[in-house]
């Protein structure tokens, strides 16, 4: 056989791509931060996890903050999991709902050990914070408050009331914050939220003239 007419050699290792190669590095990224952290989990780790040349990893996320961002779309799915209040943004318990909304996502089992990363990694990398923080206030809880005064103030008083009550709740598990039932909490957090949400401008902290 002729060098020309030599079959080319089958290339074996991790593939580099496939229809599902997207959601298989995003569900691998979403253990892996589970199981070992954020700030430990490298993009080649996930790669090696997901069957995907590295490569691929850079190429649709660009690097990992990008892939966190994708990790917490796809956890938190907001238009799925909080599509009561995006459809009906008003009303005297649109804080309550919101609340319930969100501690629903906490106890779920497959999304609690997830989200428990998320927040402490947060608490040690500027970026993981940044993009957490963002994620909240600009791909959830905005759509919800919509085009009002002070939304973006409205919008981080909010994040910080859930932030503080994930991490009390979940990573700390301060009592009895830790054992109360949900319904509880939605009673007792809701209306804080509630006026977040629709107190006059001039009610809001650090707003005042």
């Amino acid at each position: 056989m002729s060098p020309g007419s030599e079959k080319p050699r089958r290339r074996t290792g991790r593939r580099p791509g496939s229809s599902t190669a997207r959601e298989d590095i995003v569900k691998a990224a979403t253990d892996l931060f589970a199981r070992q952290g954020y700030d430990v989990t490298s993009l080649r780790a996930v790669s090696r996890a997901a069957g995907v040349d590295p490569a691929l990893v850079h190429h649709y996320f660009g690097d990992k903050n990008g892939l966190l961002e994708a990790v917490l779309v796809d956890l938190v799915r907001p238009t799925a999991v909080f599509q009561d209040v995006i459809e009906n943004p008003t009303g005297e318990d649109v804080g309550e709902r919101l609340v319930r909304a969100f501690l629903g996502l906490w106890d779920a089992d497959e999304t609690r050990e997830p989200l428990l990363a998320l927040v402490r990694a947060s608490f040690s990398n500027e970026h993981a914070a940044e993009r957490l923080g963002g994620f909240m206030t600009g791909n959830l809880l905005a759509r919800i408050i919509g085009d009002v005064n002070e939304a973006t103030m409205r919008a981080a008083l909010i994040g910080s009331q859930f932030v503080g009550l994930a991490f009390a709740r979940y990573v700390l598990a301060l009592e009895p914050l830790a054992s109360a039932d949900s319904d509880t909490l939605v009673k007792m957090v809701g209306p804080t939220v509630q006026r977040y949400l629709t107190a006059p401008s001039d009610e809001l902290v650090g707003v005042h003239d």
